[in-house]
């Protein structure tokens, strides 16, 4: 399981140090893709493998099923750790993310996130005014 939250500085070549932590959890290879929010997702490949199994299990009938899953796989991108515990992000993704310098790498269950700092500090910002009304909604999920 993915938690904590880490602090790291992109590179001018696109790379990030994977928190050490998290670097067995994700294996040597794992993918990165487009998260909600923002943010990009890391999933370990077992994890991705579940996740596309759900995916595909979609409607294609469905606009929004076809959206969401071109979203997703689109930016998806396989990477490797190099002996610096580094990832060499995508372009395409850096831009989506605003990830610039400054990035929080946070563990969230079953993937990792990468948020650039300022839209970190910004989501976590909101969620922590509202963090009452959010716990009082999750009653329903048996939390």
């Amino acid at each position: 399981m993915f938690m904590g939250e880490y602090q790291h500085n992109i590179d001018i070549k696109g790379r990030l140090i994977v928190p050490a932590k998290f670097r067995e959890l994700l294996g040597e290879q794992f993918v990165i893709t487009r998260g909600l929010d923002k943010c990009l997702f890391a999933y370990p490949q077992s994890e991705w493998s579940k996740l596309e199994e759900k995916l595909q299990s979609l409607p294609l009938t469905k606009k929004d099923a076809r959206s969401f899953t071109r979203f997703f796989f689109s930016g998806a991108s396989e990477c490797e750790l190099d002996k610096q515990g580094r990832i060499n992000i995508p372009q395409t993704l850096l831009s989506y993310a605003d990830l610039e310098k400054e990035s929080v790498i946070i563990g969230v269950s079953n993937r990792v996130e990468i948020w650039s700092k300022p839209e970190w500090e910004a989501a976590f910002e909101e969620a922590e005014e509202s963090f009452a009304d959010i716990a009082e909604n999750m009653i329903g999920f048996d939390i």
